[in-house]
């Protein structure tokens, strides 16, 4: 049912990936990019604004001319150099003693525009246009995006053979502690049975990298048009994904902060949340959700568990049975007077990664009034949505770790 296939990668020397590889350019700023960036990152390729001073303006036509020049330079300086045949590669990450293995493969753009690879999350238009000129500027898609699929016991096989079995191409620990290790697989067999097997699989599940996603279908949809001979196998029909089976995934909380309290005071809202949960006051140590449907809140200096009371939830509906649309509903919407998550700036959204001391810290400091802490979606619920056609909320899901960009890069030529 989902078409993948093997490619050339173009990836860096070993000696050289653990300078190459890079965060993804959309969990850093500008600033915070010129700061880590050294001499080979691929951040200079992925954000290359930092290499004007001042920064310049990242949808410029010098800075998309830069982004260019840089890969060029790159290639020419072999700092990232292409592999002669095709591979799949195994790329696994390990964090807090855990790793789960991906496979890096080629997606085929048409299996997104019918539905076989499931999104669960809106994009934006300007996002997608932005991605969309990065990938034809280069012909390239230089950063992979994030797939799971329903967990395969072959593909698992295979995947344990070549680690135990083969010496890996890069194993580094990047500065934020994540490990990194890669492998090639290029024996054709196994290539082919790879290949055979995702035909089986029914659905790929975007797990983070919409916009990416949305944006290489677009330009294959471009590339097709302007190919009066178009076949459906040429390269540009494809785009670089990592693929994890859906049992080795773990996605943790997304929270919220918001700037006033819509003109309550700390004591009326406690009360006007009343109605529809069951609020305890836990004192001054952070309190993290322990369950589905409740929830931690900060506020005034002090933490409480809130607990949503039966009736207030469906637990039949895939977005209603979710934590992030009783809170919109009952509290954000009703109480605070937020109405869109996507447009309004009274709120903020605090990946879990960053730990729920920020949550406290951003309310101390007065930027912001009051903090909720998320219990995290499931794998299950994220498909349950996809799979029904559904979108979540805003802001519901963070995978962590994030892929690395940079350890291998696919060319649409």
């Amino acid at each position: 049912m989902v078409k993948i296939k093997p490619f050339q990668g173009i990836r860096p020397p070993k000696e050289l990936a653990a300078e190459v590889a890079s965060r993804p350019y959309d969990v850093l700023n500008s600033q915070e990019a010129k700061a880590e960036a050294t001499e080979r990152s691929l951040l200079h390729i992925i954000k290359p604004e930092i290499d004007f001073d001042p920064i310049a303006d990242e949808h410029s036509q010098p800075v998309y001319d830069k982004a260019v020049e840089n890969f060029k330079q790159w290639k020419e300086k072999g700092w990232l150099v292409q592999d002669p045949e095709d591979n799949y590669y195994v790329y696994a990450q390990t964090m807090d003693g855990r790793t789960q293995y991906g496979l890096v493969v080629c997606c085929h753009f048409d299996d997104y525009l019918t539905g076989k690879i499931k999104k669960h999350e809106l994009t934006r238009a300007d996002k997608e246009e932005d991605r969309m000129i990065h990938v034809r500027i280069q012909e390239a898609n230089i950063e992979p995006v994030f797939f799971s699929y329903p967990s395969n016991a072959e593909i698992d096989r295979i995947v344990a053979d070549v680690v135990k079995n083969q010496k890996p191409e890069y194993d580094f620990t990047a500065s934020d502690g994540f490990g990194h290790h890669f492998w090639k697989i290029g024996d054709k067999a196994v290539i082919d049975r790879i290949t055979q097997i995702f035909a089986g699989i029914p659905a790929l599940y975007v797990a983070d990298g919409h916009h990416r996603t949305a944006a290489a279908a677009r330009v294959g949809q471009e590339k097709m048009a302007a190919n009066p001979n178009h076949t459906g196998n040429e390269e540009y029909c494809y785009f670089l994904a990592v693929a994890f089976p859906d049992n080795q995934l773990k996605i943790i909380d997304y929270n919220r902060v918001v700037k006033d309290l819509n003109g309550l005071t700390p004591a009326q809202l406690i009360e006007a949340l009343g109605k529809d949960f069951e609020v305890r006051e836990m004192g001054r140590d952070i309190y993290k959700p322990d369950s589905l449907h409740n929830f931690g809140m900060y506020l005034d200096g002090k933490w409480y568990s809130l607990t949503a009371r039966p009736g207030t939830y469906d637990d039949n509906d895939p977005i209603g049975v979710l934590d992030v649309t009783i809170l919109s509903d009952l509290v954000l919407n009703q109480i605070l007077g937020i109405k869109d998550l996507r447009t309004d700036k009274r709120i903020d959204f605090v990946g879990g990664i960053r730990g729920l001391g920020e949550l406290q810290r951003r309310v101390d400091s007065g930027e912001m009034k009051v903090a909720f802490a998320m219990y995290p979606v499931s794998m299950k619920q994220l498909i349950d949505i996809a799979d029904t056609g559904n979108i979540m909320p805003p802001k519901t899901t963070w995978f962590e770790p994030k892929l690395r960009s940079g350890l291998v890069i696919h060319s649409l030529k």
